[in-house]
């Protein structure tokens, strides 16, 4: 009986160990050890070594010296080793050299996860509001000296502002409504940043400032506080552990066809379970195309193909943004996107 048991847990083991190699794919034109440089971020890196770059925590081996393996600067040094013909990556400090000295590096000098670049401008803007958020918000009533549209350096007059707000506040524009791929309900819209703007007088209407403006500000454009963007030192991608399936709604400049570091808008957010650094395969929709040997008007869908990968790194209620990180095929609004 006792040996039963243990055939029993070994082969749970033996399946275990098979599961990790069959889930972790090596890049077939991978090097045995790589130097860190300035401009790289960890998904480029662990793209070198494996087919599924947001895996690398899974086959990371580090030493006493390296608390954080997503703490990488360049000059460090990757390498490529097996450990009971599993793969593991290490990481070796600069030259190599392990010392017992304790190191004192910026934060801010560690190479990114993702090109912070690319979302940077869409880490405040733009925003998600329902259309009852975005009628009741404070609104531009007029401009000062009997101007018709604003810009910087100009004086607004601003309705519905409540004692104690803040007084940093952005200009945003009701955009495009975003609706679930599969039900067409409304999921709220986009709120277009226009300017920005701060309180120099309180009251009903109040004064403001306006600044750093992409547009001309119009009357009836509403404000909205200034937020702080996150951390982008903690956009770690990582697959969902659940069963997420959603579709892409929008794409961010209005561009129709899809490819890498393009932001686009999905039909699921954090009632779903989505969060931040959720890394979700993209498949590009098959066509329904007619059926000539059928005939009779039969149609036939064709069946999805893998196209992309995402990573999402703002999140909403209903909807979340990501940025697509690989790019197989040309993508559209309407495909799908799933856990890996």
């Amino acid at each position: 009986m006792a040996m039963k048991k243990l055939l029993v847990l070994l082969f749970g083991v033996f399946l275990c160990w098979n599961v990790l190699a069959d889930e972790i794919e090596l890049n077939p034109s991978h090097p045995d050890r790589y130097v860190v440089v300035k401009g790289d971020t960890l998904w480029d890196i662990s793209a070198r070594f494996l087919q599924t770059p947001w895996r690398w925590p899974d086959i990371w081996q580090a030493n006493e010296q390296i608390a954080n393996p997503h703490l990488i600067y360049p000059g460090d040094i990757i390498e490529l080793t097996f450990i009971d013909g599993q793969p593991r990556l290490t990481l070796k400090r600069g030259n190599g050299k392990l010392s017992p000295s304790v190191r004192r590096t910026s934060l801010n000098n560690a190479i990114p996860a993702i090109p912070i670049d690319a979302i940077a401008a869409f880490l405040n803007n733009p925003r998600v509001m329902t259309q009852e958020e975005y009628e009741t918000a404070p609104y531009i009533v007029a401009f000062d000296d009997e101007h018709i549209l604003g810009s910087p350096g100009y004086k607004a007059y601003v309705r519905s502002f409540l004692d104690g707000i803040d007084d940093g506040y952005i200009v945003v524009r009701q955009g495009e409504e975003y609706k679930d791929g599969e039900t067409g309900e409304s999921l709220g819209f986009e709120s277009v940043f226009i300017a920005e703007s701060a309180v120099t007088l309180k009251g009903d209407p109040a004064t403001v400032m306006l600044s750093k403006s992409t547009r001309e500000v119009r009357k009836g454009d509403r404000l909205l506080p200034a937020l702080e963007g996150p951390i982008v030192q903690n956009y770690f991608p990582h697959a969902p552990d659940s069963d997420i399936k959603g579709r892409i709604v929008g794409v961010v400049d209005g561009v129709s066809q899809i490819a890498q570091f393009d932001v686009v808008v999905i039909d699921r957010g954090e009632q779903d379970g989505v969060e931040v650094g959720h890394v979700l395969q993209i498949d590009q929709a098959g066509e329904t195309v007619r059926d000539v040997v059928a005939g009779g008007g039969a149609e036939v869908t064709l069946p999805d193909e893998k196209a992309g990968v995402l990573m999402v790194f703002r999140v909403f209620e209903r909807v979340s943004y990501g940025l697509v990180m690989q790019s197989k095929r040309v993508m559209h609004r309407g495909d799908v996107v799933h856990t890996p």
